[in-house]
């Protein structure tokens, strides 16, 4: 049976359940969605990312003046 399951690394029980499952290789397997093509809900392409980026950039320069 295959289980999936989330793990916040931004605690430090999570980075300790992390570290345990990688000596566990034959057992576990990590996926990365990005290397698949797919890209999780809410994240954005480095492009999308540069485009809005950019659009915030001369948006506070016009609210305050800036050339």
């Amino acid at each position: 049976m295959i289980h999936t399951v989330k793990i916040d690394d931004g605690f430090p029980s999570g980075k300790r359940l992390l570290e345990e499952l990688r000596r566990h290789r034959k057992a576990v397997e990590f996926e990365n969605p990005t290397k698949n093509g797919v890209i999780p809900e809410g994240y954005m392409t480095v492009d999308e990312f540069e485009k809005q980026a950019i659009q915030m950039v001369h948006k506070f320069c016009d609210e305050h003046g800036i050339d």
